[in-house]
């Protein structure tokens, strides 16, 4: 009885075992780093091709610890297919367009999905950020050409960091604020055309060009057209008046990245022109004038910075 015993025990022994190495679970090597995660992950191929065109493996394999969202084969099929129009060849051929878009996938620090900052700047290695939200229990990330991304398996364990694998790959931007808002005001319906004319007129195209960051409270047309009409004065003579146009162009803007979720609901924020104003837990902001505007638009993401779309035209003190 003790022998069948015994060997009862010795056959558990050697089928565990023999059930752990069939799965890759020796206690000897532990987990995969992430270049030989993605290599051995049939979904994550083309990533891993990328990684070795970018000649990003020797990075990867470091010590880190590093997050990586991981596009899937069909998210990178797609982007080639749908968005960039060139094949996989084509694009593991342009190492510079392949490192920026890599490493815009890289956070040089291990984040699980839980403790991703929601809502605020995630700042990657190739300095551009992103942003995240909960979405379904899961996350969706807006990536800075505010295009969409959904995590669909998170937390894959690395030797060196983790993995959130993704169904889209996210883009860096390739728009300051200004550009930006020109895009918009060439849009079928356009939103902003009076503003670029105005920031133009203002000759502030090159301040609001430069590395900022900048956080840009956008009025659309309707406001200006409204505040001409407040104004009574015909949008030629706003447009030449450009101390005027400066003062409250300059008004609109803030210094440094804040994204809805980090707007100080009623502290004063002040602003480039020096005066500030507040914003409610409405997201209602109120001028020096006492004057009230809704923000109804919110984290456009920019290279150089944030628009949020105002409904109205706010001004500095008379």
């Amino acid at each position: 009885m003790q022998m069948s015993i015994r060997r009862w025990i010795a056959a558990l022994i050697t089928a565990s075992a023999a059930l752990l190495s069939a799965c890759g679970g020796s206690d000897d090597h532990g987990p995969l780093d992430i270049v030989s995660l993605a290599k051995s992950n049939s979904n994550l191929s083309i990533l891993a091709e990328a990684i070795q065109a970018a000649d990003l493996e020797k990075t990867l394999r470091a010590a880190g610890p590093f997050t990586v969202f991981a596009p899937t084969n069909q998210a990178f099929e797609n982007l080639l297919q749908n968005e960039l129009k060139v094949s996989k060849t084509e694009l593991l051929a342009n190492k510079t367009l392949l490192t920026s878009v890599l490493t815009y996938h890289v956070l040089g620090t291990k984040v699980m999905s839980g403790d991703v900052p929601l809502g605020q700047p995630i700042t990657t290695l190739q300095k551009g950020f992103f942003k995240a939200e909960a979405a379904g229990g899961s996350l969706k990330i807006t990536d800075g050409r505010n295009r969409s991304s959904n995590v669909v398996t998170a937390n894959v364990a690395a030797q060196n960091g983790v993995v959130h694998i993704i169904d889209k790959v996210l883009l860096p931007a390739d728009k300051n604020v200004v550009q930006t808002a020109i895009a918009l005001s060439t849009a079928p319906q356009p939103e902003f055309g009076i503003l670029v004319d105005a920031v133009v007129a203002a000759g502030l195209v090159e301040t609001l060009s430069g590395t900022g960051p900048f956080t840009v409270f956008a009025p659309t047309d309707a406001a200006f057209v409204a505040l001409l009409e407040e104004l009574k004065i015909s949008k030629e003579a706003l447009l030449a008046d450009k101390s005027l146009l400066t003062k409250v162009l300059t008004y609109h803007v803030v210094p440094g990245l804040v994204l809805k979720a980090q707007v100080p609901v009623g502290r004063a924020i002040t602003t480039v022109q020096g005066e500030s104003f507040t914003v409610n837990a409405a997201l209602a902001i109120t001028d020096q004038r006492a004057r009230s505007a809704k923000i109804t638009g919110t984290d456009v993401l920019a290279s150089n910075g944030v628009i949020h779309v105002i409904d109205k035209v706010i001004l500095p003190k008379p």
